[in-house]
């Protein structure tokens, strides 16, 4: 029985050799993190929750439950941000976890991530998606039409996912440099990806009202859910119900984590990048509550495509399909930020032998995980197939806040464990934080430091 129990709570040992040393290509950058954090993240909430939720819970107080949702994020960013200075090795919450705890909350932990980033990855995917974001308006016309033409959208809609699936899946097995360069212009290059920002920008100096946060409840016609009116229609308490919803706009950063092997200096560039994606997701979800219940009464906003039907009832048609074109690129960022840290997640599981050893495959010239990426989008697209989309983001939150929940304890671990003292985890996790990039450090002053741990 002692036996299992030490088998069971085995830790992943660690020496600056092991943490410096990666089959796969350092080629990554602060710059490729932080676009990948933002593309990963944004995607196509961005076109949808702020209308959802200041119509139905918070009103225009609905930047307020964004900040209440960044504060919260920022805790969990902050948890993995100190991880990736200290364990930049690929696996995120898993390595962390194997570090920290044990052996079995490891394996626990990355089946909950291989779960969680094949429903992160097979959402975008979904015909459903893929309908609401070529053309909102359509899509409704074409489902009060006839069932042919709905079946039609469908199936169209499946063979576009279908081939930005395989598409994206390619460039992961080719280099992670040329990769990035391909998608990055398209996709995830901060804000220029998502074209309707500036079309919002212009908007906002002719039409914004700043009376329509000031709303009293005479104004609001009978019949109509608009709470007592002013800022805070529905009470403090809808704005924080509000802040739950747009909490899963903010899900998605901890993919930087992944990237651990594959960064040139990882103790810098990792928790750099989680940051500064947060604070840019921020912004951009702030900025388009604002002026989203700015131009329209928050009780007249669309719940399913909000920005294109604003954009329709202040006289900017023409913007509807700018905003449908951003949501194409967004839809694009987000699935290749979803379809990113799978494969990762499975090869630093059969590198340490917790999956079949085969599963950790690096492709002999791109050095890229092989195997693992080929498994990954085969396993996505049944899903996609078996599964409906609501099915699939409520089985995503649940992986999410199992991992947020272990890296915030595993942070506590580190600290406050005196046993992790006896094996030299803590001392060895302490001092690996001032090892910097080996370019930075004289070698003498590296071996000094490795002798000492």
């Amino acid at each position: 029985m002692a036996s299992c129990w030490k088998a069971l709570t085995r830790r992943k040992r660690l020496d600056t050799l092991s943490l410096e040393e990666s089959k796969l290509a350092r080629v990554l950058n602060t710059v490729d993190l932080t676009a990948l954090g933002v593309g990963s993240t944004l995607g196509v909430g961005v076109y949808v929750l702020a209308g959802d939720v200041s119509k139905n819970l918070a009103g225009p107080a609905v930047v307020l439950s964004f900040l209440f949702a960044a504060v919260a994020s920022l805790f969990a960013a902050l948890c993995y941000a100190e991880f990736g200075a200290r364990v930049p090795k690929t696996g995120s919450a898993y390595v962390y976890s194997y570090v920290c705890v044990g052996e079995f909350v490891a394996f626990i932990i990355g089946w909950n991530l291989i779960l969680e980033y094949a429903i992160g990855k097979t959402a975008p995917v979904h015909p459903t998606e893929i309908r609401i974001s070529i053309s909102p308006s359509s899509a409704v016309e074409l489902n009060t039409t006839s069932a042919l033409a709905n079946y039609a959208t469908e199936a169209g809609s499946a063979s576009v996912a279908k081939g930005l699936s395989l598409y994206l899946d390619s460039l992961l097995n080719n280099t992670m440099k040329e990769a990035f360069r391909t998608i990055a212009p398209m996709n995830i290059s901060f804000m220029s990806s998502y074209f309707d920002f500036f079309s919002f920008s212009a908007s906002m100096s002719l039409t914004a009202n700043p009376q329509n946060w000031k709303i009293s409840k005479q104004d609001i016609p009978p019949g109509v859910n608009g709470g007592k009116g002013g800022f805070l229609p529905f009470g403090f308490v809808g704005a924080l119900k509000g802040a739950a919803t747009c909490f899963y706009g903010f899900v998605g950063f901890d993919c930087i984590a992944t990237t651990g092997e594959e960064v040139k200096n990882p103790q810098k560039a990792i928790p750099v990048s989680i940051i500064t994606s947060l604070v840019i997701i921020f912004f951009s979800y702030f900025g388009i509550s604002t002026v989203l219940t700015m131009m329209w009464p928050y009780y007249k906003q669309d719940e399913d495509a909000p920005i294109p039907f604003v954009f329709k009832e202040v006289g900017w048609p023409i913007a509807q399909w700018i905003v449908a074109v951003g949501g194409i690129f967004g839809l694009c960022a987000s699935l290749f930020g979803a379809m990113f840290p799978l494969p990762r997640i499975i090869y630093a599981m059969a590198t340490d032998g917790l999956l079949f050893k085969f599963l950790g495959l690096v492709h002999p010239t791109f050095q890229t995980p092989l195997v693992g990426t080929l498994i990954a989008g085969t396993f996505t697209g049944l899903m996609s197939a078996l599964f409906e989309l609501e099915q699939l983001v409520n089985m995503m939150s649940i992986g999410t806040l199992i991992a947020y929940t272990i890296v915030a304890a595993c942070v506590l671990l580190l600290r406050y464990k005196a046993e992790l003292d006896e094996e030299g985890y803590s001392l060895l996790l302490t001092q690996i934080g001032d090892i910097a990039d080996s370019s930075d450090n004289s070698e003498g002053e590296l071996e000094e430091k490795t002798g000492s741990v």
